[in-house]
């Protein structure tokens, strides 16, 4: 923790405030796509290097776990064919027996499987993490926006204007 020093102080690291979060969210969605387990420590370093919320892109990384990341990443590897012109019909089969084989030997697997996929997965992953950091970045600042605008409005309802003075 000492190489870090002062930067880990930053107060956009951990106050929440629009800026940060939504930040957080877009360094997270774009570092969750990175396959394999080093999706949280690419998440810190990034959320450091920017100045946003560390906790929150740590936290956005999850979109992508055991359940939701064979549909994700076959997503991208359609996205990426389809921008390379590369036919996306030839996926090789992952081989795994969920009922036989031994569960702590998937992960191994599975990022053997997407090296399979060469250059058509890297791209289309690319793009797709690029995509769900944007649409993620505006979307937390368009609901933050109106989260406060409403409670603006709330508040304005619940504060009555003084009567005059007579």
């Amino acid at each position: 923790m000492k190489v870090f020093g002062s930067v880990l102080h930053h107060h956009n690291l951990w106050h929440l405030n629009r800026q940060s979060v939504a930040g957080g969210v877009a360094v997270g969605m774009f570092t969750g796509m990175i396959p394999g387990p080093v999706q949280m420590i690419f998440a810190a370093l990034f959320a450091i290097i920017f100045r946003v919320n560390l906790p929150v892109a740590v936290a956005a990384t999850w979109f992508t776990n055991p359940v939701t990341s064979v549909p994700i990443f076959y997503s991208a590897y359609k996205i990426g064919s389809f921008i390379t012109g590369k036919n996306a019909g030839n996926i090789p089969p992952l081989t795994f027996n969920w009922q036989e084989d031994n569960w702590l030997e998937f992960p191994v697997l599975f990022i053997q499987w997407l090296s399979s996929l060469g250059e058509t997965f890297l791209i289309g992953t690319a793009v797709l993490a690029s995509l769900l950091s944007l649409i993620s970045y505006f979307l937390v600042r368009l609901l933050w926006r109106l989260y406060i605008v409403a409670y603006w409005h709330r508040r304005r309802k619940r504060i009555k204007p003084a009567d005059k003075i007579q």
